[in-house]
């Protein structure tokens, strides 16, 4: 199959009040995404809060993704297991649903050899029904060596790429010359939006890119102009973008900032599962102010009553709706 490229967007999962899973604004954001131009859908993600959910949960989650999305694009959905019962029993559940592959983090929680990971991952190959991409976030679990990574690429067709959250610029450098000398078909995907533009120029194949749940458009913009060859507007596009994604970032517990971004592009992510202290609560809106500015600034005209500073677009905003109640 061909290699795993362009922009994945690890999307929000909404709640209900009840704190269940809302199913009809899930599909909403999924229908969203893709005619925003999304190249592929990735469910499960660590902006999903896949640690929060229950295991019936995280397979509701792909299976409401993919019925919503109906085979238009790729689906790389996260089966992040301690259990390798629990990562197989996803993984053919997700295989019947016609899922691209399967996302994995090394073990999280216990701290895990790199001969202990190397295991863990064959075993995963060996067993698993649907092609295997390789999730190193050294931040959550135990981090996947760039040679240990080498090793089961050669070794496991199963196993077809990589998604580095590491943060770290060398290590993408060191994994792309290393991986594509072992074998040119390995998908080597970047997980943290401010590098996507240089991770593109030194021959990365895209990313998994949770503010892309938040603005598509220029996150996809980046990568379509990289393509193009038209790099003065990628620098561009990259650096306006970078203050808006400090403050999804900064904003509290991760993923609030990106749930309350998505809340500025009109969608409804209810309540958090993670409980927040009163002063928690004031930072994330003061941050939300500051995020609906940056969107307003940034063209995204729907943030702009959210924002008490005046900007160009907040004032263009208001006199588009001024206008429109003149006679």
């Amino acid at each position: 199959m061909p290699r795993i490229r362009g922009i994945l967007c690890p999307n929000i999962v909404p709640f209900r009040q009840d704190g269940k899973i809302n199913e009809e604004e899930l599909r909403r954001i999924v229908s969203w995404l893709i005619g925003k131009g999304i190249h592929g859908l990735y469910p499960n993600g660590s902006t999903g809060e896949f640690a929060r959910l229950s295991f019936e949960e995280r397979i509701r989650v792909v299976e409401i993704v993919a019925d919503e999305n109906r085979g238009r694009v790729p689906i790389l959905a996260g089966a992040a297991e301690n259990n390798i019962d629990l990562v197989i029993q996803a993984a053919r559940r997700y295989a019947e649903l016609g899922i691209r592959a399967i996302s994995v983090t090394g073990p999280y929680f216990f701290k895990v050899s790199a001969e202990g990971v190397e295991a863990y991952f064959r075993e995963v190959a060996r067993r698993s029904p649907l092609d295997i991409l390789l999730y190193n976030i050294p931040q959550f679990a135990n981090e996947i060596p760039v040679e240990v990574i080498r090793r089961l690429a050669a070794d496991c067709p199963r196993i077809i790429g990589t998604k580095d959250s590491s943060r770290d610029m060398p290590r993408f450098l060191h994994s792309l010359n290393v991986l594509r000398k072992t074998r040119e078909d390995f998908s080597i995907l970047v997980g943290c939006e401010e590098i996507l533009y240089p991770t593109l120029m030194m021959g990365g194949d895209g990313g998994t890119i949770a503010s892309a749940g938040v603005i598509p458009e220029p996150i996809i913009k980046i990568y379509n102009d990289f393509q193009s060859g038209n790099h003065d507007e990628c620098r561009r596009v990259q650096f306006k973008l970078l203050e808006l994604i400090e403050a999804m970032l900064r904003a509290g517990n991760f993923p609030e900032g990106f749930r309350a971004g998505a809340s500025l592009r009109g969608f409804h992510p209810g309540p958090s599962r993670q409980p927040m202290g009163e002063r928690e609560k004031e930072f994330l809106g003061e941050m939300r102010e500051r995020m609906a500015c940056l969107l307003t600034e940034c063209g995204f005209r729907e943030a702009a009553e959210q924002c008490s500073r005046p900007t160009t677009s907040h004032v263009e905003a208001m006199l588009g709706r001024l206008r429109q109640k003149l006679p």
